[in-house]
């Protein structure tokens, strides 16, 4: 046997050899499950700020930059100015689009272990997306991201409790124009959980329906358990781009998930203020949620408005308002009849996971999004503005994940939890250490955290270093359920034709 490798990450301890070491089985998925979703707005506050956008796209409509989408509106009662492109929508079409949509549903998972159900009232959690470079967990080194990257990546969402469902958290960059598809690959080798991709293009769309179609066993299984949703913005402000609503329409043609998005930045791309910039991404999130509908009438879709505010000294879309306010775009979803995803924020400028900036706006927006009540809620392990991955501000954002998941979960009140009967056999002045139901209940009562894990000497670790040692035995340990060898193939294969068709 052979001593273990020094280890890979500054300040971390060398790990035991790993001939020594058991592998590391998938802790199951814990959502936030909010005892009393606390309500903030009434229906007429909310109807003033859905009338808004209604009128929004009554008087000034949308631009319509697929020719696909357009055809959609021109034969279901929009009215069309072909020449610039403008479709503006009669609230009657609007509303009648939205009684079609299902307001729950379920997301499959890989082999049905990790299915979410969003009539259970859970709010299920996935990290933040996008990012474009890592901090190696081998080596300590920053650059740009890769597939295997994502792979290393989605090992880990696989592995931690936080994560319900997945979003490639980092990008491909090294697969050129096919790398959505090549990041929903690095998704289904190496997670069970559900796949939620990026895909935007018609032929991308198509090759990513087959794989998920291979995943789910067939065309009929991907409608009733689909493995795989996918996600698309609006252009602000009012635009309806082409590859994102072509790709919606081939997904929902094959009853794969939508989530429809808008994201408009106040002073930008959107109005200054709060309640503009919301009903301008309401009516940006219904001119989808319209279209989607009118093509395809109970296509399971997901509502998600998302605004910004641009930074008035350099013009980049500095904070999300709903961060401030989470429950305003959650309720305004409910409200049309959708389920709902919400961002909430957990992306920060400062590139260090532990510093105190990510630790107070990260904790402060997770606390806010428990209680929303949103189905969905995106944010966790990128820094620097939603850039950079490191493994171990995965951990440290799973600890405030699960903060924000004690804090809204309600106490139990029956007879075992109230305990009267132990209370008495223990009596005044003994102890509960030798009860079976203090057995039975200290390791869930007890709940550790990296803020208090203690040195055998007395005090407490650095919360970093304990993060980093936990990433690095999760990256070192833990092995992922594989992917059946005939649907790895499968994917290979439609791979290899995206790859020569898409990057030719």
């Amino acid at each position: 046997m052979t001593d273990a490798p020094a280890s890979r990450i500054p300040g971390t301890p060398f790990p035991a050899a790993a001939s020594y070491r058991r592998r590391l089985r998938r802790l199951p998925i814990e959502p936030w499950r909010p005892g009393d979703v606390p309500r903030r707005h009434d229906d007429d506050f909310l109807d003033r700020i859905v009338d808004a956008a209604l009128r929004v796209l009554a008087r000034t409509g949308v631009r319509v930059l697929s020719d696909d989408a357009f055809a959609v509106f021109a034969q279901h009662g929009a009215v069309v100015d072909r020449e610039r492109r403008i479709v503006r929508l009669p609230e009657d079409v609007v509303r009648g689009a939205l009684a079609s949509a299902p307001r729950t549903f379920t997301l499959g998972s890989r082999d049905g272990s990790c299915d979410l159900d969003l009539a259970s009232g859970a709010t299920f959690m996935t990290c933040d997306g996008c990012g474009t470079e890592v901090v190696d967990w081998r080596s300590g080194a920053q650059h740009a991201s890769t597939k295997a990257d994502l792979a290393d990546a989605t090992r880990m969402l696989d592995y931690v409790s936080c994560i319900a469902y997945w979003w490639p958290t980092v990008g491909a960059g090294d697969c050129g124009a096919t790398a959505q598809l090549h990041e929903l690959d690095a998704g289904w080798n190496n997670t069970v959980k559900h796949l939620q991709g990026m895909v935007q293009g018609k032929r991308e769309a198509r090759y990513a329906v087959e794989m998920a179609t291979v995943i789910a066993g067939g065309a009929q299984e991907l409608r009733r358990r689909p493995p795989l949703s996918d996600l698309t913005f609006t252009v602000s402000p009012l635009t309806v781009d082409r590859d994102g609503a072509d790709a919606a329409l081939v997904f929902a043609a094959a009853g794969v998930p939508v989530v429809l998005g808008s994201a408009p930045a106040g002073g930008t791309t959107g109005p200054a203020t709060h309640a503009g910039a919301m009903a301008q991404a309401i009516a940006e999130v219904l001119a989808l949620v319209t279209l989607v509908q009118l093509a395809y009438p109970g296509a399971p879709i997901f509502g998600y408005p998302i605004p910004g505010i641009a930074d008035p000294r350099t013009g980049c879309d500095r904070h999300s308002l709903d961060a401030r306010e989470p429950s305003l775009g959650v309720e305004l979803v409910h409200h049309l009849g959708l389920p709902s995803q919400h961002g909430c924020g957990g992306g920060v400028d400062t590139s260090e996971p532990g510093s105190w900036t990510k630790a107070a706006e990260g904790g402060h927006s997770l606390a806010m999004a428990a209680q929303s009540g949103s189905e969905l809620v995106v944010g966790l392990g990128l820094t620097d503005s939603g850039r950079l991955w490191s493994a171990e501000g995965l951990i440290l954002d799973d600890q405030l994940y699960h903060q924000a998941r004690y804090a809204v979960m309600d106490v139990c009140v029956d007879d075992d939890e109230l305990a009267l009967d132990v209370i008495d056999a223990v009596g005044p002045g003994g102890h509960f250490m030798a009860q079976p139901h203090t057995r039975r209940h200290m390791r869930e009562s007890f709940v550790p955290g990296l803020t208090s894990e203690s040195f055998a000497g007395g005090g407490y670790r650095d919360p970093v270093a304990a993060a980093r040692e936990r990433a690095l035995d999760i990256l070192e340990r833990y092995e992922p359920e594989p992917l059946d060898d005939d649907k790895a193939a499968e994917l290979r294969r439609i791979l290899a034709a995206a790859d020569a068709e898409l990057r030719s």
